[in-house]
């Protein structure tokens, strides 16, 4: 979401009769403080982290929907982008760099190969079929091979939806 676009009144907030104080849950304020303020991981593996870059650049402009600021370290991110083909020996980075991710953390799968291994996975064998067989779950699935920028906006826009509508989502170390 924008930052000068407004937040639906039916569902969020209602005015004050007479004043300028609104009223909302805060957990729907919460909700929506974590959709629109996302912070990538930059972690682009091969042709699909050229496209997540021109999403980044003036063209397609990220910062519009408030996720355009990409960190180089697992500790200040919230969302990954597994943008491309996974190497076996890629395997082990990625999930230490998932796994050093705080709470809550999401993950955008982008590209044919980081959703199913892609083209490569049937004449190699140093290729992961996918991110999940890692055992990282994923979020949002942006198909393409590979996806042009606007795809990605719109899987982060997906991932900004599922977060505001989301209900308590339990942390991964709960599940262990």
């Amino acid at each position: 979401m924008a930052i000068n676009e407004k937040i639906p009144g039916d569902r969020f907030m209602e005015k004050f009769p007479g004043g300028e104080i609104i009223l909302t849950k805060s957990e729907d304020l919460l909700k929506w403080a974590k959709g629109s303020s996302l912070w990538p991981l930059t972690f682009g593996l091969s042709c699909c982290a050229i496209e997540m870059m021109a999403t980044g650049a003036s063209r397609f402009d990220i910062d519009r929907i408030g996720s355009g600021v990409f960190r180089g370290s697992p500790r200040q991110c919230d969302v990954m982008i597994v943008a491309g083909t996974i190497c076996v020996k890629m395997g082990d980075c990625l999930k230490k760099l998932y796994e050093q991710m705080p709470e809550p953390k999401y993950v955008i799968a982008m590209g044919n190969c980081a959703i199913g291994g892609g083209i490569f996975y049937h004449d190699t064998y140093s290729v992961v079929k996918g991110t999940e067989q890692l055992g990282v779950p994923v979020d949002v699935f942006v198909a393409g091979c590979p996806p042009r920028p606007e795809n990605l906006l719109h899987g982060i826009m997906k991932l900004q939806e599922k977060i505001k509508h989301a209900k308590q989502r339990p942390s991964t170390t709960d599940q262990k």
